[in-house]
């Protein structure tokens, strides 16, 4: 199991945990559930924003922690929309399959 299936796997615990009226105290995820999805989403937006402002900046390094602050909080709201986090990975295949296939497309047989 990679580090995202992990993460995603205790997001929804946390998620089960506030549904069940037994969230953990000082759950920063539990937090976001009961905001709700208008607190995540902004969440987003706020880290999405410092991701930009990272890269701008050329700092690798926060650049790093921002892009994993940015994808903590996607995985809350996939799990707050009740999508699991492999339905992501597999529209991400699609689209890769798309890739390779266009890719194979625009190859030009440049002597016909």
């Amino acid at each position: 199991m990679n580090v995202y299936h992990e993460i995603f796997e205790v997001i929804k615990e946390r998620k089960k945990q506030f549904e069940g009226g037994t969230a953990a105290e000082n759950s920063y995820t539990c937090y976001l559930f009961d905001k709700g999805v208008d607190k995540i989403c902004k969440k987003i937006g706020e880290e999405a924003t410092e991701t930009v402002i990272a890269a701008k900046n050329n700092d690798n390094d926060e650049l790093m922690n921002e892009i994993n602050d940015l994808l903590y909080h996607v995985m809350v709201l996939c799990a707050n929309q009740g999508l699991e986090w492999t339905d992501v990975e597999r529209v991400l295949d699609e689209r890769n399959e798309k890739i390779g296939n266009l890719k194979k497309f625009h190859t030009v047989d440049k002597n016909s």
